[in-house]
């Protein structure tokens, strides 16, 4: 089997115009494979030059494939299977700046470079004030970033034309202008020019964004099979579902230097990223959320067979469509298909989504995915969800740790688990529903002070007890 390098595969020679931070399979399954994109159907003519975030990682696979790559998209999108697979030639490679720092600041001086792309996890946005040379490897992302742009803003004189847009996907609120504010307090703390801090305040965008794509990552139980239909022996195979969103608060000019909508791809440039965070987190995560405890004290263990299952099934989708959209204020008709998108993905025949594993920290996720639905609806509706009050009365008797005999895989704090541990000792459903609602420790605040919520729960719980 031939090995895969620029050898071997024609490619074609373009600018650097994006400096990647992180290699790992989110950003190569999802942003190196929209520019890949790009390039081919909208005239991007850019290329990806990489930093490795961390003293460790992927770095030298990837150049020793020379930056070459292949993302195999496998899922269900608008109805219909899809298994694809796109070699990815756009990335040049990676710089490791804990080996090579030099190197790495000299990626500043790259002519047409125009955008700056992170993924270094949620914790990877910090300002560390340990940070107080910037002539060695700073220890975080921000603090590598700022020392890059003060040497790009050195090496063009401050060059208003030279600023960057800047558009991490790390997966916290308002990221743009988090990352923003830690860099201008390395800027404070390694007292670097004013007129640097200016050039960085007006040359340069940092975008709030939102990414949304189930990447899998490495096939490691199917790899032979793939790399014998590529014919190549590739260690870098990226496993990603078809479906794929990100949003990016910007200027619709932005889509003329960053084509993604051009080239038929679902990225949007808005004003405010807000509502379709909101989206995702009560449709998509809300979903997960709310099917897990009925669909578990139901006897089903995995997300696909639980929406396929005729009366789950039809239970979720009624949670989505009557009783989450209704609370949303985007157009309908959007919300609508992303509502079916997320089902199809839900459906994934190539991924095994076992409930036990979306079940963790429940309780919490309840709170910020499913809480604010039931709440919106009764203030707009005038009535108690369905549904989604059955998956709350659902989820306190999958807290008790046992139904029918069957252990819920409860893993949450131990806080938490005690909380419920005393509260099952009694079988008394009006006390469990009312002392459970009324711990502001879980909920962040009395939800028995809401009119009916707790007689709406008794009465649900009472369903399921009955029933068993």
């Amino acid at each position: 089997m031939k090995a895969l390098n620029r050898d071997q595969v024609s490619t074609v020679q373009r600018p650097v115009k994006v400096i990647q931070f992180g290699e790992g399979n989110f950003l190569r399954g999802f942003v190196n494979w929209m520019i890949e994109e790009m390039n081919e159907k909208s005239g991007f003519d850019g290329n990806v030059q990489i930093v490795q975030p961390l003293a460790q990682g992927l770095g030298k696979l990837l150049n020793d494939q020379d930056g070459l790559f292949h993302v195999k998209l496998q899922g269900i999108l608008d109805g219909n299977t899809v298994d694809k697979t796109k070699l990815i030639t756009c990335v040049n490679g990676v710089t490791n700046p804990y080996d090579a720092y030099q190197e790495y600041l000299q990626l500043a001086h790259q002519v047409d470079l125009k955008f700056i792309i992170s993924n270094t996890t949620e914790a990877g946005i910090a300002f560390d004030q340990n940070d107080t040379d910037y002539h060695i490897t700073p220890n975080t992302f921000p603090g590598k970033l700022t020392a890059l742009l003060y040497e790009r803003f050195k090496k063009f004189e401050g060059d208003n034309d030279k600023g960057l847009i800047i558009i991490p996907c790390e997966l916290i609120d308002k990221n743009g202008e988090q990352l923003k504010a830690a860099i201008m307090k390395y800027i404070a703390l390694w007292q670097l020019p004013e007129a640097f801090s200016n050039w960085i305040a007006s040359s340069n965008t940092f975008c709030n964004t939102l990414v949304d794509r189930i990447v899998p990552g490495y096939p490691k139980d199917t790899i032979d099979t793939i790399q014998a239909e590529l014919g190549f022996e590739d260690k870098l195979v990226v496993m990603a579902e078809p479906f794929h969103l990100w949003v990016i608060e910007g200027d619709k000019s932005l889509a003329e230097i960053f084509p993604g909508p051009q080239t038929g791809l679902e990225v949007k440039f808005v004003k405010d990223q807000s509502p379709y965070r909101t989206r995702k987190v009560r449709i998509l995560n809300g979903a997960h959320t709310a099917l897990v405890p009925v669909a578990y004290l139901s006897g089903l263990r995995t997300v696909r067979e639980s929406v396929e299952d005729p009366e789950i099934g039809n239970f979720i989708k009624d949670a989505i469509y009557k009783e989450i959209i209704p609370t949303l204020d985007l157009p309908p008709a959007e919300l609508e298909k992303f509502a079916s998108d997320v089902l199809d993905r839900f459906k994934n025949p190539f991924i095994r989504h076992e409930l036990s594993s979306i079940a963790l920290n429940s309780i919490s996720k309840f709170k910020v995915r499913v809480l604010p639905s039931i709440l919106e609806y009764k203030k707009r509706k005038g009535e108690w969800p369905n549904n989604l009050i059955q998956s709350f009365a659902a989820l306190l008797i999958f807290y008790s740790g046992d139904f029918e005999g069957v252990v819920t895989p409860v893993h949450d704090d131990k806080e938490v688990t005690n909380f419920f541990k005393n509260l099952w000792t009694t079988e008394d459903t009006s006390v469990i529903v009312a002392s459970a609602l009324k711990e502001e420790t879980l909920w962040g605040e009395d939800l028995s002070r809401h009119n009916g919520l707790v007689e709406a729960v008794q009465k649900a719980m009472q369903n399921y007890l009955v029933k068993s």
